[in-house]
């Protein structure tokens, strides 16, 4: 990004470089609403439960209900179709243009590159999916280092078991494809490494200047693997199905304020446990207890990461930001499924590739309705965890109830570094927000993802599940839940908005 000489006076009056806050965003993959300890989990996450009581979490925070359309929004604050990712990353090399092009466009900013200017050096650990070909990994788009998988998502253990069509998966270390070693190799770890290392290389060779490292964990994205230690102590707890699990973490919530008061728990959606045979009772279970489990791993990683940073004596200074790309995902129908049927392990094994279904997605998204790849709020609503000691003027443990959505990371984060953000962006700073100075005021938002698409504006909220689907409308602040649709009630309000959306995906694209 280029800057004017008064930016980078600007940049100057800010202080040097190594006043800068080092910045930190954590990324999780599928993972629902509830399954964090401070949002109502029966799942051990004392890490992100610690960082939550030490800083600030949003109630209404929003990414774009799917991997590569978050990513691309978070990398760049642009909405997706605008980044060149309104839908899927594509396969394929060689050029090509539009809102549909399957990874990040020439014409867009990475936080990467804007951080530059203002001595910022970024690395990139984990999952990238904006752009599968050179030119269009990390370190092509402003990261100095970077280690990950450049595809969706993989086998955790072994990424040579990815060999079927369409299944394929590109690892790399900077700009070199490589085959990790299986031995002793699980994803959430590696990556942890690789973020690590990056930093300690950091204080080595860069210590005059901040970092921005982008950690984008896989889990808890099937394929269901995780150490079957972990995993045991999971499946006792998830034999009684998924309703009580999901009752129990509605009550949590409430008690912690995890949802405002009074908030109602939506029907259940999923199949009817207690028509399951038994064997299936326990493979469901057994399902539900690897996704702890991954989420678990995750966890604990994160703490491995803070404990570096503890160590470092960076912690204070470091402003760590953890959000999920989208909703917990139903693939596989409401009891999962094996995604590659050539792998008949047991689940939770190197040779399993099984996912865990909507009935325990819709315990994942508890309160809220629908799934991963919807625009409802259980498809697009995300926890976003904020800790920032050096910065941070909200109360500790409090819960902002400020409207946040994903494209808000490259203002905020410009505003922090002292650098003018790029033009054109969709999101606004919320630096006000953390620093306690009020709310990011009225939000008026969009979304487009394979026809299933949604506008808010302040509470309001029209939403629909797929082109042909009919508008929905909500009373967001009487009804977070999305539970009474007043569409017919309120025609000529929900035509309003439905104009208004119509202006907006003209705008960005939509096709």
């Amino acid at each position: 990004m280029k800057l004017t000489i008064l930016a980078w006076l600007a940049c100057l009056a800010a202080g040097t470089a190594a006043e800068k806050p080092n910045l930190l965003v954590i990324l999780a993959d599928d993972m629902g609403w509830s399954d964090l300890g401070c949002q109502g989990s029966e799942i051990a996450t004392p890490n992100l439960d610690r960082l939550a009581a030490e800083g600030t979490s949003f109630r209404q925070f929003y990414n774009a209900a799917r991997c590569c359309p978050t990513r691309a929004s978070l990398l760049t604050g642009l909405y997706p179709h605008e980044a060149g990712m309104g839908g899927m990353v594509v396969n394929r090399p060689g050029p090509a243009t539009g809102p549909y092009q399957g990874y990040l466009n020439d014409s867009c900013t990475t936080l990467a590159e804007a951080l530059k200017p203002a001595g910022y050096r970024s690395y990139h650990a984990g999952k990238w999916h904006v752009g599968e070909f050179r030119p269009q990994w990390p370190v092509d788009r402003g990261f100095d280092r970077a280690y990950g998988l450049i595809s969706g998502g993989m086998n955790y253990y072994d990424i040579r078991k990815c060999k079927a069509p369409g299944l394929e998966r590109v690892f790399a270390r900077d700009g070199e494809r490589i085959v990790p070693e299986a031995d002793g190799f699980y994803a959430t770890e590696a990556f942890t490494t690789a973020a690590t290392g990056f930093l300690e290389e950091h204080r080595k060779d860069h210590a005059d200047r901040p970092w921005f490292l982008y950690l984008a964990y896989t889990a808890p994205h099937w394929p269901l693997h995780a150490p079957e230690e972990i995993v045991r102590k999971y499946e006792e707890r998830y034999r009684a199905g998924w309703q009580p699990v999901r009752e129990a973490r509605h009550r949590r919530q409430l008690a912690t304020g995890a949802i405002p008061a009074g908030t109602p728990l939506s029907p259940a959606d999923g199949a009817a446990w207690d028509k399951l045979p038994e064997e299936k009772k326990a493979a469901m279970a057994r399902k539900m207890a690897v996704y702890a489990a991954m989420t678990e791993v995750m966890d604990s990683e994160i703490g491995r990461l803070r404990a570096s940073l503890e160590k470092a004596g960076e912690l204070e200074n470091t402003l760590i930001l953890f959000l999920s790309d989208n909703g917990a995902c139903a693939e596989g129908g409401p009891l999962g499924a094996n995604m590659r049927p050539d792998l008949k392990g047991p689940v939770g094994t190197v040779d399993s590739y099984h996912s865990y279904g909507g009935s325990w997605s819709n315990v994942s998204n508890t309160p809220f309705r629908r799934h991963k790849s919807h625009t409802h709020e259980g498809g697009i609503r995300t926890p976003c965890l904020v800790r920032w000691p050096a910065g941070l003027k909200v109360p500790a443990g409090s819960r902002v109830d400020a409207v946040g959505h994903v494209t808000d990371l490259m203002p905020t984060f410009c505003e922090i570094a002292g650098v003018k953000p790029p033009a054109g962006l969709a999101g606004k700073s919320l630096l006000p927000v953390l620093r306690g100075e009020g709310t990011a005021g009225p939000r008026v938002l969009g979304w487009e993802h394979f026809g299933a698409a949604a506008w808010r504006d302040g509470d309001w909220k029209l939403v629909r599940k797929g082109p042909q689907a009919g508008w929905e409308l909500y009373d967001l602040a009487k009804d977070p839940c999305e539970l009474a649709d007043l569409a017919a009630t309120d025609a000529k309000r929900a035509a309003a908005l439905a104009a208004a959306w119509g202006k907006w995906a003209a705008a960005v694209g939509v096709k």
